[in-house]
């Protein structure tokens, strides 16, 4: 018998969230009597399931819970970070079918020209606390600039920009790399262009822009652009600890 706890789900809904399949076709499942909860065969679409307790089956292969899904992404250029746009292609419709459901969005946004780490799930408060200027999570950016970066962008950058139109970014970080043209740039927040902006208010100007890490997580060099793959959960406490210190 299922268990009896407040954190219930009805079993076609759950097989739907958890497979990524129609409710109906959670219902043919069921149906066909290829689903058992705790070893005995689930007869009723409404089945009252617990997600968290219950052992949860469907052709034999046990399903594995999770209550949200998180994915790191590998943005190109001209792909807009949006649920919807109608004339750019979105994130969204990147996401391979195996890892798409509902309530999917990116957590932040980047440039259409921009490519780099996305962060996409379906966990509103997370993606909450990395959105808020609050939390200071840090995003870190691989920047190319069209003349070479002076090491008087050092303390500037540390003491906040101010920005055309009377904007004051918060202290941020940049290390100069090899080749003078490029550098690492550490922001904490996600002002509209920031740093385009920033490279402008020091003479500047950005002519590629990459965002490779956000909190504690590296995008995945194994990312090709376009890819995207499920986030370890050694990686969602990453993110965590970023905004929790």
């Amino acid at each position: 018998m299922a268990s009896k706890y407040t954190n219930s789900e009805r079993l076609d809904k759950y097989l739907s969230t958890q497979l990524n399949i129609s409710r109906s076709d959670a219902k043919e499942f069921i149906k066909k009597r290829l689903v058992t909860v705790n070893g005995e065969v689930g007869k009723l679409y409404d089945m009252k399931i617990d997600p968290e307790t219950d052992r949860i089956a469907a052709e034999g292969k046990e399903i594995v819970y999770r209550k949200h899904i998180y994915i790191m992404m590998n943005k190109p250029q001209g792909v807009v970070c949006s649920t919807r746009d109608g004339q750019s292609k979105t994130v969204l419709e990147l996401v391979p079918p195996e890892l798409r459901r509902d309530g999917l969005f990116p957590a932040g946004r980047l440039d259409k020209d921009t490519e780099g780490f996305v962060f996409i799930t379906d966990d509103g408060v997370l993606a909450h606390n990395i959105l808020s200027p609050k939390r200071h999570v840090s995003k870190v950016y691989h920047v190319r600039f069209e003349e070479e970066a002076s090491e008087s962008y050092i303390p500037a950058f540390e003491k906040g920009l101010e920005l055309d139109g009377g904007d004051v970014c918060k202290p941020a970080q940049i290390e100069i790399l090899e080749d003078k043209h490029e550098a690492l740039v550490t922001i904490s927040e996600g002002m509209y262009h920031q740093i385009k902006r920033m490279a402008e208010a020091v003479g500047n100007k950005v002519t590629y822009l990459k965002r490779i890490r956000i909190g504690g997580v590296d995008l995945d060099e194994s990312l090709a652009l376009g890819e995207c793959r499920e986030m370890l959960h050694k990686e969602i406490q990453n993110i965590y600890t970023s905004f929790m210190e």
